[in-house]
């Protein structure tokens, strides 16, 4: 068996909802991505490349027919590169990785690209097929940009919520306050616009369009404007526009290989994928989930929480993810430390891959070895990949 390393990432900035990146095609974003990684290894021939996995959660559009696939012909990879498109939901490209991960340690490639995309600006609008020919009724367009859509009348009604009304469900179960999950998304805020305001993501983030830099970052953003805000799923509840992830576009891509692979790589690895954890609960507590999906990542890398000195959690809201920290029992300060989601964005299947990218680059930073990535999925799921610092950059011990 084989060990799986990372050797670079890269992400296309994360546009708002219908904001810069609308124009801009879910397979042109995946191959932007998946250009401006290989760009990282110059010295790598295209064609070594064994496999593309790449993440996808909403498939209904421009993203269709294997979107991975798509990319790597716009990308201009020989046409003999295959690819593969997984769909994890919001943990798509993490899933992504983890394929990968798993590919290069049964020594079935030797190099492997993971990544992801999503364009909910262009999500469209859907139709289900009629039941029987000229049907005289109406039909009602549904939209595809998130949540359940065209739901199996099977499925029980406590399942199916929106996403929004099950994190309102966990702040009841956590007594999770409105001030604290203000003051998270305040934080994320001001700990993102200062990592871009001190170069962090100038080489991890590669310019679309007239996009360079993330479009949700709100650098004024503070609690007492947060609170100003109205509630959005419930009346009396605590969610608000400011305090959950925004829709988003946007693309991430990792470059994967075996140890062995490094002379054809032409880079030094930067990180091993050295524990991954995926975790199920009912539907309505996806937020949740991600709690135990760690614990199963940290025990099959050999470590605990004691070890972990950098966390990168996505912060679909800001409730479900106090409700893991707390969880956890996990130092606050080492978890999203240069913003999360609520600021950068949730392009649902690229999200995974802005984590593992963050997360290996804040291990070199901080000098640790070890760190986390997680991510909840809705339905009721999560992932976790542990990452091991192998560079240079990281202290004795």
């Amino acid at each position: 068996m084989s060990d799986a390393y990372l050797y670079a990432a890269a992400r296309t900035p994360f546009g708002r909802f219908g904001g810069a990146l609308a124009g801009v095609r879910p397979d042109d974003l995946a191959a932007a991505a998946l250009t401006g990684v290989l760009a990282k290894a110059p010295g790598l021939d295209p064609a070594a490349i064994g496999d593309v996995v790449w993440g996808n959660a909403n498939g209904a559009g421009e993203d269709n027919r294997n979107v991975g696939r798509m990319a790597v012909l716009l990308a201009g990879l020989p046409v003999s590169v295959p690819a593969t498109t997984v769909n994890r939901l919001c943990g798509s490209s993490l899933d992504a990785a983890v394929v990968a991960s798993r590919t290069l340690e049964s020594g079935d490639a030797d190099v492997v690209v993971a990544g992801g995309v999503e364009s909910m600006s262009r999500a469209p609008w859907v139709l289900p097929k009629p039941d029987r020919a000229f049907p005289a009724r109406d039909v009602t367009a549904v939209s595809t940009t998130l949540g359940w859509r065209l739901v199996n009348p099977a499925m029980p009604k406590e399942w199916t919520v929106s996403l929004g009304e099950c994190n309102e469900q966990l702040q009841g179960e956590f007594s999770i306050s409105r001030e604290r999950q203000d003051a998270f998304a305040a934080r994320s805020h001001r700990l993102a616009a200062a990592a871009w305001d001190e170069g962090f993501y100038d080489d991890l983030v590669l310019p679309v369009e007239d996009l360079a830099r993330d479009e949700g970052i709100r650098p004024g953003t503070d609690p007492g404007r947060l609170a100003a805000l109205k509630p959005s799923f419930r009346p009396d509840g605590t969610i608000t526009a400011g305090n959950a992830s925004p829709l988003s576009d946007g693309a991430s891509a990792v470059l994967l290989g075996t140890g062995e692979a490094a002379g054809r790589i032409g880079l030094a690895p930067v990180a091993r994928i050295a524990g991954r954890g995926v975790h199920a609960v009912e539907p309505q507590r996806f937020g949740f989930a991600p709690v135990e999906a760690a614990e199963r990542a940290l025990r099959r890398a050999g470590i605990g929480w004691g070890d972990v000195g950098a966390v990168e959690l996505n912060e679909a809201f800001a409730v479900q993810s106090l409700a893991c920290v707390d969880a956890w029992g996990v130092d606050p300060e080492i978890v999203n430390t240069r913003g999360g989601a609520i600021a950068l964005g949730h392009p649902l299947g690229a999200s995974g891959g802005r984590l593992l990218g963050t997360l290996a680059k804040v291990l070199r930073e901080r000098r640790e070895r070890w760190g986390l990535a997680a991510i909840c999925i809705g339905v009721g799921q999560a992932l976790a990949v542990v990452l091991e610092n192998v560079s240079d950059e990281v202290g004795q011990g």
